[in-house]
């Protein structure tokens, strides 16, 4: 009877850790999509700036130039081991495979941005600086991002 109770009582246990562990894979998958989307809504306008569809506007661009900086450092972090499967991901399975070089991406992203945001001071500076910013990012999708 002692026995039946403690492979319950470990069974459940197991269970609970399990469901727990699921519900946080979820979690930062979310936080990572919310992160990354908050990339792209920063990044729109800025580049309707480069096309000179949209108004320069510095404090957008510094704005946007921040988030990637602050956004950088915690990025690599919400992509553990085992968030790329069952979930609601675009994820690469080559994040996991090749981590030193997705990490070193958005340690590029976070420097380029830091040097951007110093070096940018009216349009023309925006002009020259931004693009190889954003380059980090395409180069991020090609090897990492499912295409949909």
């Amino acid at each position: 009877m002692v026995r039946r109770l403690t492979v319950a009582l470990a069974a459940g246990i197991l269970t609970a850790i399990a469901a727990t562990a699921a519900v946080a894979q979820a979690d930062v998958v979310k936080e990572r999509q919310t992160l990354l989307k908050q990339f792209g809504d920063a990044t729109k306008p800025v580049g309707g700036m480069l096309r000179g569809s949209v108004p320069f506007d510095l404090a957008q661009v510094q704005a946007a130039l921040d988030l990637y900086v602050k956004d950088a450092k915690v990025l690599p972090t919400l992509f553990p081991a085992g968030s790329g499967s069952g979930s609601d991901t675009d994820a690469l399975p080559a994040i996991w495979t090749n981590t030193a070089d997705f990490d070193a991406r958005f340690a590029k992203l976070g420097t380029d941005a830091a040097s951007a945001r110093a070096a940018i001071t009216d349009e023309a500076s925006f002009k020259a600086n931004f693009p190889g910013v954003i380059r980090n990012c395409g180069g991020c999708h090609d090897n990492y991002r499912q295409k949909n």
